[in-house]
């Protein structure tokens, strides 16, 4: 699934003419419209013929969905593309996507642990570090106050004194 990037997910149905409610997540969330034919994990395709604004993201019109019944069995598929059709990234710009599996080091080159996974609960993005040495892991926002580079497979962060500490020690 590497080579695929996720852009938008199907949150429910909308209207009795099959158009359903979509959250996007490329950068420009009007976009996820412009990619041509978007694939499930389960190998289907769904091509966005219709988008307009709404509250909470888009409503859609998918082609060969035409009724409430079939948006509704939609809810919760995510729409993902090849990671191959995405344009390449400008300079000092990355995709979300291609910070999974890189390595956390500090400033100094000690080695953090790896991106498991990125988050976002609405404030910003956040690396999902799984911890060198524990089987927690820790969330790092990913803003220019926390990662000061991300040069040669690494992310480079500048956290704060005990930012990492163990919260089991604290118990």
């Amino acid at each position: 699934m590497k080579d695929l990037v996720l852009l938008g997910v199907i949150t429910g149905a909308h209207g009795i003419r099959g158009e359903v409610k979509l959250r996007s997540f490329t950068a420009d969330p009007k976009a996820i419209g412009s990619y041509g034919p978007l694939v499930t994990r389960d190998g289907r395709s769904f091509e966005i013929t219709r988008l307009k604004p709404a509250k909470d993201g888009f409503i859609a019109s998918l082609r060969g969905v035409s009724d409430r019944n079939q948006a509704e069995a939609l809810r919760g598929t995510e729409l993902l593309i090849a990671r191959e059709k995405l344009p390449e990234a400008e300079v000092d710009e990355i995709y979300v996507h291609d910070l999974v599996g890189l390595q956390v080091v500090s400033e100094d080159g000690a080695e953090i642990g790896k991106v498991i996974g990125v988050e976002n609960y609405g404030a910003s993005d956040l690396l999902d570090v799984r911890i060198l040495g524990r089987k927690d892991t820790a969330l790092i926002p990913l803003t220019d106050s926390f990662v000061t580079a991300v040069e040669d497979g690494q992310i480079v962060v500048d956290l704060p004194d005990g930012f990492l500490e163990d919260k089991e020690d604290e118990r």
